[in-house]
């Protein structure tokens, strides 16, 4: 039965099809609007957040749109210490799940987390140090299974360092520099790893950021993950696409200039 159930997990994901759904930080803005995508391509989905009342109220609309099963576990993931829990109910309840999607993560003001070692190291632990060790945890299954798709949720802001963001842009750039050498790890098992790296995005992480900075629609941002979750290409993906053009810009501008910029 286990063996069957491998194979059909295999199967689903050489057609770049996606059944069983994980997802960590299951009610970020960005996430929601995945969910809502999902469901209504019928995906069965695990979904993990802190608020329990909120995923009671997530799970109910997510079926109602069309998925065939939503099960919810309220966890805090910023602190390893509720990973391995939840990784066994992943395992009890969605045994052969054959994609994980980490999208959360916190972005404090860059000021506070220069002062105060708390803040800095809180960032830090959010946005890399936790993600790089649930996601080795489904990494391992996966692996053993050799099958499935891990993808995180990571940030322009880690493609080079500035004076704006440089320590939340630190803890994203582990996190994407981790991801990368994971899709090494896991490229001769057949696992795919997908980096997505948005442009500020409209949900309540940014709502502290001036009016003055462009925010894309989390629906526009939804879409393009799933499209690259269901295509199986690229590994890296910038959404909105404009931000590949302006980041390629950014980490080929020299030092001089760009330290001159406030940006």
């Amino acid at each position: 039965m286990h063996h069957e159930a491998d194979a059909t997990a295999r199967d689903s994901a050489a057609n770049g099809q996606m059944k069983k759904v994980v997802i960590l930080g299951a009610t970020s803005g960005i996430a929601l609007e995945v969910e809502r995508r999902l469901a209504s391509r019928g995906c069965e989905l695990l979904l993990v957040a802190r608020s329990a009342r909120r995923l009671a109220e997530l799970q109910a609309d997510l079926r109602v749109r069309g998925a065939p099963g939503v099960s919810t576990y309220a966890a805090d993931l910023s602190t390893t210490a509720e990973h391995a829990a939840v990784f066994a109910f992943a395992s009890h309840t969605l045994a052969d799940f054959d994609t994980v999607l980490l999208a959360y993560g916190t972005m404090h003001d860059q000021s506070a987390a220069a002062t105060s070692i708390e803040v800095l190291a809180e960032e830090l632990q959010v946005d890399f140090v936790s993600p790089a060790a649930i996601l080795t945890l489904f990494a391992a299954d996966l692996e053993r299974r050799r099958t499935g798709c891990i993808a995180a949720i990571s940030s322009v802001a880690g493609d080079r360092g500035r004076r704006s963001n440089y320590v939340y842009g630190s803890a994203k750039g582990g996190l994407s520099l981790f991801l990368q050498g994971l899709r090494s790890r896991l490229f001769p098992a057949g696992v795919r790893v997908l980096t997505i790296k948005p442009g500020p995005v409209r949900t309540a992480m940014t709502d502290p950021l001036p009016n003055r900075t462009p925010l894309a629609d989390p629906r526009q941002v939804a879409r393009d993950i799933v499209r690259a979750l269901e295509v199986g290409s690229p590994d890296v993906l910038y959404t909105p696409a404009i931000w590949r053009y302006i980041m390629l810009i950014v980490r080929h501008m020299p030092r001089p200039i760009l330290n001159r910029l406030p940006i």
